[in-house]
């Protein structure tokens, strides 16, 4: 029986590309949302659902990590890695001064924002919910339009390439989660990924909790916040960490964590990604 991975469409996205990375043998279902990504793989529909997280020019997919705090219950059991190379496209070959509006993810204006303030200033930039759906977008525009998107998205639907990579930095990468119901068994190589909130605020709270990993000698990968949604200066913590939770240190400090916080949330354990 063929399996469906979900992932954010539509087709030409980075998304299918990490999705095609992951799993090369069942069947990709493009889909409109991040929260829809989601759902498929929760309601059954799907095996799994692929979805970015992180990026090394503009951080965190917030979409994502509010998802994983807030809404699902669904554990990480992979990542991908993917490189990022954003090319300028139009319906045909127009000079750069007749360009009028340019559409793209603003995940990927972001990291264009030098080239289009050096190249595009006349420029309106127009989000969109994917780089595949700026690229329809911008077909269905004037012939002032561009996007920005992958080398794929261009040939896939038939744009003319005016630029190749144009990101700013030429070390732009995506992390990509894969999302199960359940997360991986241990490898040699793992990671845990989680979250945490306090009920107050006071000083060394937050250094005196992560010590329950240096004490054990767990290396501590990253760590950011989020807005907990709920007062204004509280904030969810997201950490990964080095290791699989089942293992003793892990599983150890994990525990100690738990009595110091208010809330705890194990997104899961899975293999590191080889960069």
């Amino acid at each position: 029986m063929v399996k469906k991975i979900a992932y954010l469409g539509p087709p030409g996205t980075y998304s299918e590309q990490a999705a095609e990375q992951w799993n090369n043998v069942d069947e990709l279902l493009p889909l409109e949302s991040i929260p829809a990504v989601a759902k498929s793989v929760e309601d059954g529909e799907s095996f799994q659902g692929v979805l970015p997280i992180e990026n090394s020019i503009e951080g965190g997919v917030t979409f994502t990590l509010d998802l994983l705090i807030h809404d699902s219950l669904l554990s990480i059991c992979g990542e991908v890695i993917v490189p990022i190379n954003h090319y300028l496209m139009a319906h045909e070959e127009i000079d750069l001064s007749s360009v009028t509006t340019v559409y793209s993810h603003p995940q990927s204006l972001g990291q264009c924002r030098q080239f289009l303030l050096n190249n595009l200033p006349q420029a309106d930039l127009v989000a969109s919910l994917s780089n595949a759906k700026a690229v329809e977008e911008m077909l269905s525009a004037n012939r002032g339009a561009a996007a920005i998107s992958s080398e794929r998205s261009a040939n896939l639907y038939g744009a003319t390439v005016l630029k190749k990579n144009v990101e700013d930095n030429p070390n732009n990468e995506t992390r990509f989660v894969v999302l199960s119901n359940n997360d991986h068994e241990m490898t040699s190589d793992d990671k845990t990924s989680l979250c945490f909130e306090f009920d107050g605020d006071s000083p060394g709270i937050l250094s005196e909790s992560l010590t329950e990993f240096a004490s054990r000698n767990i290396n501590l990968v990253k760590i950011e916040s989020r807005p907990n949604k709920r007062r204004l200066g509280r904030y969810v913590f997201l950490v990964d960490i080095d290791g699989h939770r089942k293992t003793l240190e892990v599983k150890e400090a994990l525990d100690a964590l738990a009595s110091k916080v208010s809330m705890l949330k194990i997104f899961g354990s899975y293999p590191k990604c080889e960069i």
